[in-house]
């Protein structure tokens, strides 16, 4: 399992507090925290600072790669925010993201090529976040073709397979399992992601909820997800659930996690 830790994200109050004020400590010993804690990938998203985004953001890169050697996940929406941190990245980075609404199509699609980057891969279109499987397994083989087409390489593609509240739409768990079963069903080689916590929204003990999502997600096939890291349950959760699929030779990696102190 893939982990992005998730923590560096501008719509969180102490982080945008942090970026507005310049304390690169504060962000510096939240990226070293969550490297520690297992990430492989570390999100970067300063898009709460509508008509700021491309300084904080490459201001993040920046004073991140200082204190760690993780590749980054770049998250924007803004075209030439991503442009410009991208070329700050001292290690392959995974653009985040790219989906099937045309103006963000059109915007994304010369850096993807460009990069040779991994990218995430939303299943939206013009049409909003689609509420089915079958209309998100669609979208999902479309952007795919495009993207291959246009020479990426589909073990750089990481399709977001879109975790929603169970608290307003009690079928949005079954639709997300489904929906990577699909995608790997008709692209083997591809990979799936997922921001876990959105499906606990708005619900009390969330941790609760996603780590129990989690599991039930990998066993549809997700091999990565947008996550805290610091979350010392989940991060157990994560190793149980991938010793019981086969995924953990010998289960040596739960036992080393054991040994270190990290199963809770």
């Amino acid at each position: 399992m893939l982990i992005v830790g998730e923590r560096i994200n501008s719509t969180r109050e102490s982080i945008a507090k942090a970026i507005r004020e310049q304390d690169s400590a504060f962000i510096q010993d939240e990226a070293k925290q969550q490297v520690e804690a297992g990430a492989d990938y570390l999100d970067v998203n300063a898009g709460a600072f509508m008509g700021e985004e491309l300084k904080y953001l490459t201001w993040l890169v920046e004073i991140v790669q200082d204190v760690v050697e993780k590749p980054l996940c770049l998250d924007t929406s803004n075209a030439e925010a991503l442009a410009a941190a991208l070329k700050l990245c001292k290690v392959k980075p995974m653009l985040s993201s790219i989906s099937a609404e045309k103006k963000r199509y059109d915007s994304f699609l010369p850096i993807v090529k460009s990069s040779g980057c991994k990218v995430v891969v939303l299943c939206i279109d013009d049409s909003g976040i689609p509420h089915t499987a079958d209309v998100r397994a669609k979208v999902a083989d479309g952007l795919i073709g495009s993207l291959v087409a246009e020479g990426v390489a589909l073990d750089d593609i990481y399709v977001d397979v879109l975790a929603q509240a169970v608290s307003t739409d009690d079928k949005a768990g079954g639709v997300t399992f489904e929906t990577i079963r699909r995608v790997y069903a008709t692209h083997p080689g591809v990979h799936t992601i997922l921001g876990l916590s959105n499906v606990s929204f708005g619900l009390p003990n969330r941790r609760l909820i996603n780590q129990n999502f989690v599991s039930m997600c990998m066993e549809a096939g997700l091999d990565s997800a947008i996550i805290d890291p610091k979350d010392k349950k989940l991060m157990a959760n994560i190793l149980s659930a991938n010793l019981l699929l086969g995924k953990d030779r010998h289960g040596m990696r739960y036992i080393k996690a054991f040994r270190e102190g990290k199963l809770e």
